[in-house]
């Protein structure tokens, strides 16, 4: 099966922003693929295009990049093979080759920019530009010009650049990306696989997708096609603003497929304007790790609506730590903002700066509580808000567990420090809720419904109380392999 795989770190020789297959990709050009050309509609009144393209096109560049020779293999682009390279050269076309990896020098890159200020400042995706030692910038018109970056970043996936050139240039405007509908028309301009300037019309096939790379996840998907060299590029509109930049491909084959990811102009121009300024954006850091509120954990919980950021372990020393968050909490707003999923929490707290105070809203042990913090600063090897855990819940008129107190050599076999308290998970009953919800065997209770549990007995006694509450689900709090996340198990069918 076909997967998306985000590279934001990597670039490929033409800009490549996302790859997928089974196996690594080669850069092969693949006559034979099934994938069928994007049927695209004409403008609405019938007409052309012509006019958005004659003034946007002089505003898009090339961006071409030197890689750091100590830059690993997956972090290098890969450069065309013989075959793809034949291709080209046999219809004329030129191809823009690999510099040789030899020891000490770099690989070449290559992606696409856009002008947004006639003095020359360029916007494009930090994978474009990531590990490079040198930049060069072509423009519309052959022109070639030595640019320095002004900042980047790579969570946003966004990089800001500033050429000098002898006379004013052409510029594209920011549009508004928050007014597009799925169905509006759009164009898709860049350099794919380095053979030129090209543009490709498509129309907004959803919103809000994430791909899993980031708090900033909520791309524009599109079916215009775009290939490995758009990166960077500009996605317009039919007023010829900019309302997107092409940024990611899902492909079976390594070719366009009819499925692309913009990030929204709305998202980009704030952040670009932060880089122009600043050179680098140092993003709010919290310290929890966060898992959905399905509807299982709110009748766990009390919780009206099934929504917020179910806080599943609190890291120390961190923002949260600090400011009294527990694991159980369900963070349901910040600041005033309402947070309705864990992506709402991720990116509320990356826009915030370190030393912010925000108060956060929590629902623990049955009703509300505003929790202060002071926002800390974040680096690549931390975590905003990770909405990895996705427990998994389904019906069931009864729990169906087998439970075993921790004994010495339990407590050895799982790896447990000496003292740990808890509830062996010794048996699951396949047909019951508690395996629907994803237990296992194996697995160590060591709270129900936020109450810290000794042994077995008080794992039973807790879920009993649940039950005589008429709360239709318990929450368990299990420990695995040495990680913690929350399960709700409901008591009857859905």
């Amino acid at each position: 099966m076909p997967r998306i795989l985000l590279k934001h770190r990597t670039a490929a020789l033409v800009g490549a922003a996302i790859v997928a297959g089974a196996a690594a990709l080669p850069f092969a050009f693949d006559v034979s693929a099934n994938a069928a050309p994007a049927v695209v509609a004409g403008p609405a009144n019938g007409g052309s295009f012509a006019s958005v393209v004659d003034a946007d096109k002089p505003a898009v560049v090339t961006v071409t990049t030197t890689m750091k020779a100590d830059v690993s293999d997956d972090q290098q682009q890969a450069a065309p093979d013989d075959e793809f390279q034949q291709f080209f050269e046999q219809q004329g076309i030129p191809m823009p080759k690999a510099a040789p990896r030899h020891e000490g020098k770099g690989a070449m890159a290559l992606g696409s920019g856009f002008i947004i200020s006639p003095d020359g400042v360029i916007v494009t995706n930090n994978h474009v530009i990531d590990h490079a030692m040198s930049i060069k910038v072509t423009l519309d018109d052959g022109t070639e010009l030595p640019a320095k970056l002004l900042g980047s970043d790579a969570k946003s996936d966004l990089a800001v650049l500033k050429i000098d050139a002898p006379k004013p240039l052409a510029t594209i405007a920011w549009g508004d990306s928050n007014k597009l509908k799925l169905g509006d028309q759009i164009l898709a301009i860049g350099n794919p696989f380095g053979i030129g300037t090209t543009v490709t019309a498509g129309i907004v096939s959803a919103r809000g997708r994430d791909l899993h790379s980031g708090p900033y996840d909520d791309f524009i998907q599109i079916d215009a096609p775009i290939n490995h060299g758009n990166s960077g590029g500009p996605l317009v509109d039919s007023t010829g603003n900019v309302v997107g930049i092409n940024t990611a491909i899902y492909s079976p084959n390594g070719g366009s497929v009819g499925v692309g990811f913009a990030i929204p102009s709305d998202e980009a121009k704030t952040i670009v304007a932060k880089l122009q300024k600043s050179g680098s954006i140092e993003h709010g850091y919290l310290g929890v790790q966060i898992q959905p509120v399905t509807q299982d954990v709110a009748d766990a919980v009390g919780l009206s609506k099934a929504q917020g950021a179910l806080v599943a372990t609190v890291s120390d020393d961190t923002p949260a730590a600090h400011a009294g968050v527990k694991p159980g909490d369900i963070v349901t707003a910040v600041g005033g903002s309402e947070v309705r999923t864990p992506k709402d929490l991720s990116r509320l707290v990356a826009d915030l700066a370190p030393g912010d105070h925000r108060t956060l809203s929590v629902w623990r042990d049955g009703k509300t509580t505003d929790v202060s913090v002071t926002i800390a600063g974040n680096d690549d090897g931390e975590q905003q808000a990770a909405a990895d855990i996705k427990p998994e819940a389904n019906a069931g008129p009864t729990i169906g567990i087998g439970l075993a107190n921790l004994t010495p050599d339990a407590r050895q076999e799982l790896n447990l420090p000496k003292g740990s308290t808890g509830a062996l998970v010794a048996s699951v009953n396949p047909d019951k809720p508690a395996a629907a919800a994803g237990v296992q065997a194996g697995d160590v209770i060591i709270a129900v419904n936020d109450k810290p549990v000794a042994g077995a007995s008080d794992v039973k006694h807790a879920v009993a109380d649940a039950a005589k509450a008429g709360r239709k689900s318990v929450l368990l709090l299990i420990e695995r392999s040495g990680a913690q996340t929350y399960v709700a198990v409901p008591f009857k069918s859905a």
